[in-house]
């Protein structure tokens, strides 16, 4: 593998940064990139961006010798030219997707003003000690790891940066931390684990394999099942969408039988267990609980696994109600819970021929399938 820098080494063919570039030449939202280089790198740039089709303006700008400095020089290029927002990110970062910029930018609709996807520090932590023995292990308890692209109002991230210049402050390692330094606050989102950075050469090897395609998908399916009995009332809710009905189903949450199937589902694709080890129904707390909280619980576990949702498929059995009606909101539910497309969500429904306790009307069940991706495995 070439050596120089990382973001000029080339992973599927091409270099790290051309791959970064393509994805936010590909996000419909994008309007101007700015890109900060080494000046001894005009060359390597230059061959890097040729041939990128593009209707958007992508220009470089000298860097600085710090990764600080060289972030300043980008957003000098932002002054005064009517850009309101900007997102700060790594070049080698070469899988950020589309999914994760919409998120950043949804942020800021709502009204933040500085914005920072994070993952939950999965690994146990160690503190050294001399003689580079473990001195601790440190509470991993609401720590997470920052990754970028990090997002901010164009005007606030500007001035910070001209002001830690003034100051003599160089040392921040993120801009996030800049923000910080002048007390805004920074929301924090939910980032993407396969959104890596490109460190070490082991880093752009495995990049380069997944590229290529020269590895296996890891994609497990898990199934669930879950039954209720109907009782006396007024309705029944069933995969989120509350159905009026002579009937309710009895449990100690709301009973949704379709989202506790699809818990379950989603548990069994990284071996969790189930969804009474998660919710106990001994444990007063979920009493009349939404099981959304139960199926949003499951996929963080398999997200935190390394886990990517990709196809949700429940199926009622039920004499009643009809579940047609129904089935367009129930399959929106499901994508806003999983945050996942609606095309990957499918409800069906089917009846038991007045066969058994469902066929009698006694109860309703459901069977889930999920599939997930989890990342990669080599042949």
């Amino acid at each position: 593998m070439a050596e120089g820098p990382k973001q000029y080494r080339p992973i599927g063919g091409e270099p790290v940064l051309r791959h970064t570039l393509r994805r936010f030449l590909d996000w419909p939202n994008t309007a101007r990139i700015v890109v900060a280089i080494h000046q001894d790198d005009a060359d390597l740039y230059t061959a890097c961006g040729t041939g990128l089709a593009a209707d958007i303006a992508v220009e470089a700008v000298i860097g600085g010798a710090t990764r600080q400095a060289s972030v300043l020089a980008g957003l000098e290029a932002f002054a005064g030219s009517g850009v309101t927002h900007v997102m700060i990110h790594d070049a080698v970062r070469p899988f950020v997707s589309q999914r994760l910029l919409d998120a950043v930018r949804a942020a800021h609709i709502e009204g933040e003003r500085a914005v920072l996807p994070v993952t939950a520090v999965a690994d146990t932590l160690k503190q050294a000690a001399p003689g580079h023995y473990s001195g601790g292990t440190v509470p991993r308890a609401g720590l997470y790891a920052a990754q970028t692209p990090q997002s901010f109002e164009l005007d606030m991230i500007l001035a910070g940066h001209r002001a830690a210049a003034a100051a003599g402050q160089g040392e921040f390692t993120d801009d996030a931390a800049i923000a910080e330094w002048q007390e805004v606050p920074v929301k924090l989102i939910e980032g993407d684990r396969d959104n890596i950075k490109l460190t070490i050469r082991r880093d752009i090897e495995l990049a380069d394999e997944r590229m290529r395609g020269d590895m296996l998908a890891d994609i497990r399916t898990g199934n669930g099942y879950d039954v209720h009995q109907l009782v006396e009332g007024d309705g029944v809710t069933l995969c989120g969408v509350v159905i009026p009905h002579s009937q309710r189903l009895k449990g100690h949450s709301d009973a949704d039988v379709a989202l506790h199937a699809l818990t379950d589902a989603l548990l069994a694709t990284c071996g969790a267990g189930d969804i009474g080890d998660h919710f106990p129904p001994s444990d007063p707390q979920w009493r009349g609980a939404a099981s959304r909280i139960f199926l949003q619980h499951a996929a963080r576990i398999v997200r935190d696994h390394g886990g990517t949702v990709m196809n949700a498929d429940v199926t009622i059995i039920a004499e009643a109600p009809k579940i047609g009606p129904h089935r367009e909101s129930m399959r929106k539910m499901l994508a806003e819970m999983l945050e996942i497309d609606l095309e990957r969500c499918s409800v069906k429904a089917t009846t038991n021929e007045t066969i058994g306790f469902v066929g009698r009307g006694e109860g309703i069940a459901a069977i889930a399938t999920a599939t997930v991706a989890y990342g990669k495995v080599t042949k």
